[in-house]
């Protein structure tokens, strides 16, 4: 378990973190998303021991990271731009990571950079960005680390790749304790394969919590009531994060339990009524609104 006590940043007159705290239990996909500049990729370089905090601390099981070889050994960081030796092909990248790390797979490496169909013997300044990309995830696999650091992953990742690196993860949490977290500004992609979420904003966790349950927590409304005083009276007896009138149809993000926003549309007593799933980017949306981040501020 990865447990960030009080974690603070600052990068001269920049606070990248302000007093994080965050766990994140073993053996579940962990997605991290957060408006820009929130302090996505420090968190991952201080989690990982590359950076050291100002102030707090990360811990795994209770051991700190920071000047801990031995804790550092069970997490391997993938940044933004995968990082190569000038002139190194991805058999020269294997030996290093067999240096680095003692658990490292090389076999299973082989293995899957021919499931790729990536040439071990090119030299990787010649690859795409996406093909570096999968080289860099398969090094990070077969570290066999514990956790799994991986900052915009997804990114230059064909639809295919994508879904091949996604099943990887997969197959690795069910074969032994692996525990991939995953900054990315792609919400579709986080849902899509993470368990838990964390939200950042101005460095600050806005909440970090199980996916599912996120979004049974929280939902769209849209109805029509026909007598303004019901109407005020629903919109009093919720926690709206979002609300919009067109003529007379009025959607809301409310946060709360299906049953109880059921029964308190029924008291309103519209003519229509539906509640709907909302979509990680939707919530991502109405919780940072919230806090100031409203997109009709940086459009109108």
């Amino acid at each position: 378990m990865i447990q960030l006590q009080q974690v603070t940043k600052q990068f001269d007159d920049i606070l990248a973190l302000d007093h994080v705290d965050a766990q994140i239990s073993d053996n579940c996909i962990f997605g991290l998303v957060g408006t820009n500049g929130s302090g996505k990729s420090t968190l991952l370089r201080i989690a990982s021991g590359v950076l050291r905090p100002d102030s707090g601390q990360v811990c795994v099981d209770g051991a700190p990271v920071w000047d801990n070889p031995q804790v550092k050994g069970q997490i391997c960081f993938l940044p933004d731009t995968a990082w190569f030796f000038p002139n190194a092909t991805a058999n020269v990248m294997r030996d290093y990571y067999k240096i680095v790390y003692p658990g490292f797979d090389g076999a299973r490496f082989d293995e899957l950079l021919a499931k790729f169909d990536l040439n071990p013997r090119r030299k990787l300044s010649t690859f795409s960005k996406g093909m570096k990309k999968q080289v860099a995830v398969l090094l990070g696999i077969c570290t066999n680390s514990r956790y799994l650091f991986c900052d915009e992953t997804f990114d230059g990742l064909d639809p295919v790749m994508r879904q091949a690196v996604k099943s990887l993860f997969a197959s690795e949490i069910l074969a032994r304790t692996f525990t991939p977290v995953i900054a990315s500004h792609s919400l579709r992609e986080i849902e899509d394969i993470c368990d838990h979420v964390g939200l950042l904003h101005k460095g600050g966790i806005l909440f970090a919590k199980d996916l599912d349950e996120m979004k049974l927590g929280i939902h769209k409304i849209q109805c029509v009531i026909s007598d303004p005083e019901l109407e005020q009276a629903l919109l009093s007896s919720l926690e709206v994060l979002q609300q919009e009138k067109r003529g007379s149809l009025l959607t809301l993000v409310a946060r709360g339990s299906r049953s109880e926003i059921e029964y308190r549309l029924t008291e309103a007593q519209p003519l229509f009524s539906e509640i709907l799933p909302l979509t990680l980017e939707e919530i991502f949306i109405s919780e940072t609104e919230v806090v100031g981040y409203d997109i009709k501020n940086l459009i109108y």
